[in-house]
Order: C-alpha cells, then structure tokens, then sequence
C-alpha cells in the first residue's frame, strides 16, 4: 500500500524576552539549519508549507538552505501556534509580582491549559479549544491534499499543532476527549526544530515516528523549552 507522509517540524528556539518574541534566537537559527543538513539527500518534500508566524518562516529558510530544497514554501496560517499568553491571561496565577521558579511556572501552564481544554469557559478565549483543534485538523487537511496520496509534505509549525496531529493518530478521530489527554502530554515534550512522521492513507493517519532530534546533539539547550517560550 502506498502512503503520503507528512513531517512535522517544530520551530526553533524564539528569542523569549526580546522586543520581538516572535523571531528566532541564534540558537534557533542553528537549530533549523542543522535539521536541514540532516535531511539532506534523505528525502525531497512533495511542498512545503509553514505557519504564518515568523519563527515559522524563519525556521523555513534555515533548514530548507541547509537542505537545498529551493521550492516555495507555502503560508498556511492554520498551522499557528495557539496564543499561550492569552490562555494564561485567562487563568492568572498566584504568583503576582513574583517571578515564578520553573517547576511553578510548569504547574501554572498545565492548570491554564486544562482550563482551556476544558470548554467549560470558552467564553473567556478568542479562540476556545474547539475552534483551535477544528483549524489544526483543516490545515492537515489541506496538507494531505496538496500533497497528494503518495507525496511527502514538510509542515513547519509549533508544539500545540503538531501534538494534535500525533494525539489524533494515534487515538483516532472519534475519540475525541482521549486526544485532548494526549494532547496535553504530548505538548509538554515537542522539542524545538524536531520532526515528527505521520504516514496518511485510507483517510486515517499512521504515526511513524514522534519527537526526532538526533540532529541536536551535543548542541546546547537541545531539550524543550518551557511553554512560556513557545
């Protein structure tokens, strides 16, 4: 049987603190870049799309110049990372002017995020989890179809979208409160510029491999970062 594939790229490193969080850090320049000579002679994307974010596009021209892929990479803004400020806005903490260590920062995010994916309080979002997870599921969509039932489709994107994908290949779409389970796991180890294959056939998905970052290493800061810098 033949299959399409889909690898899904986290972006680099964002440069948490800066004017612009939204672009990458050196650090995630390098990221990217390494990923792209990894992938060299490995494989030769189908298309290539990205978020509209710029710490997707930026992750774009790093790893497709190491890999010398020249086609376009197309902008597909479902593939956005979801606002992470605004969920933790919505749940403040109990910290106030107190910088939080990390480990309460971590238990801050999750009870943000269980709150979100909840929808008991979709009210209180711009964009509740339903309308999140809906607009993830049409850019796949649209990624599976672009890239036809036998091509490879590289998507650059972020943590949340990318462990959606995952959680739904691996529960399935009708199970719809255990991919939220996933998801919330899932989302707490997507590392930055790692791939993760999911083959796509008979409209269903089939996960291939989760999390890859062998590229990383021996580079410093390879692991995660915290979901503040997201």
């Amino acid at each position: 049987m033949q299959l399409g594939q889909l690898l899904l790229v986290r972006e680099g490193q964002a440069s948490f603190g800066a004017d612009g969080h939204d672009l990458l850090s050196p650090l995630g320049w390098e990221q990217g870049r390494l990923l792209g000579l990894a992938l060299v002679g490995r494989l030769q994307p189908t298309v290539l799309v990205r978020g509209a974010m710029r710490r997707h596009q930026e992750t774009a021209e790093a790893t497709c110049g190491a890999a010398g892929w020249t086609a376009e990479v197309v902008e597909d803004a479902g593939w956005d990372e979801f606002d992470h400020f605004a969920m933790l806005d919505a749940h403040p903490s109990a910290f106030g002017d107190r910088l939080p260590s990390g480990a309460e920062f971590q238990g801050w995010f999750d009870s943000a995020a269980d709150r979100w994916t909840s929808g008991e309080f979709d009210g209180d979002y711009a964009e509740p989890w339903s309308t999140f997870t809906a607009r993830v599921d049409a850019a796949l969509a649209r990624a599976i179809d672009t890239a036809g039932p036998t091509g490879t489709a590289v998507i650059f994107t972020s943590g949340g979208p990318i462990s959606w994908v995952i959680a739904t290949a691996l529960a399935g779409p009708p199970a719809a409160g255990s991919r939220t389970v996933l998801w919330s796991r899932l989302n707490q180890v997507v590392v930055n510029s790692s791939v993760s294959k999911v083959a796509t056939g008979r409209d269903d998905l089939f996960l291939l491999s989760f999390n890859e970052h062998a590229h990383l290493e021996g580079l410093r800061a390879p692991v995660s970062e915290t979901k503040s810098q997201a």
